[in-house]
């Protein structure tokens, strides 16, 4: 485990010194979810398209992606390993890269924002790839959302990678379960 956390220590090290003046606030600005603003108007959109009043379950689907992969990563993981954020490691004092003066919260496993991305960009993968072949661009969004957390400072690549996955799951178990009310809906009818 100790080899396991040092080569964390180290790969996030060697991705949050890939840093650039020019790059600094466009990282900053990209790890705001507000940033995705126009990305979420755009599948909003495409859902509601296609799906028209069932978009009302996709929606519950996303939110209910975010509330678990929220719940467990926040509300439980956080607290119960107590890993110190990078940019809270005194180890690291002096070596992490930081924008702004931001260095999240005390403690970072696992990441919430990968977890709750990737989630949610699992379940409208798995809702939209029917209808568009480049749905799995999709992806790009929590990856370089999960990467400007590095970048920042504030998590290490393993709180991302156990984040993702957190999220996978999540969306694809939210995916099941909305095909499931979906097919329990088109029986009663």
């Amino acid at each position: 485990m100790d080899q396991l956390l040092e080569l964390d220590r180290e790969l996030f090290l060697f991705l949050n010194g890939l840093h650039s003046p020019f790059m600094d606030p466009i990282m900053y600005v990209l790890t705001d979810g507000r940033a995705w603003l126009p990305l979420y108007l755009l599948t909003g959109y495409l859902v509601y398209k296609n799906y028209k009043k069932e978009s009302l379950w996709i929606a519950a689907g996303i939110i209910l992606s975010i509330v678990i992969t929220d719940q467990i990563t926040t509300t439980f993981m956080k607290p119960f390993f107590a890993r110190l954020r990078p940019s809270h490691e005194p180890s690291l004092q002096g070596l992490v890269h930081h924008v702004n003066n931001y260095f999240g919260g005390l403690y970072g496993f696992a990441s919430s924002h990968a977890a709750n991305t990737f989630g949610v960009t699992m379940f409208l993968w798995l809702v939209l790839r029917q209808h568009y072949r480049w749905a799995a661009l999709l992806f790009i969004w929590p990856a370089v959302m999960s990467y400007s957390r590095i970048y920042l400072g504030v998590h290490y690549p393993g709180d991302i990678i156990v984040g993702t996955l957190i999220g996978l799951l999540t969306g694809w178990l939210v995916f099941r379960l909305y095909v499931r009310v979906k097919r329990k809906q088109e029986a009663s009818k």
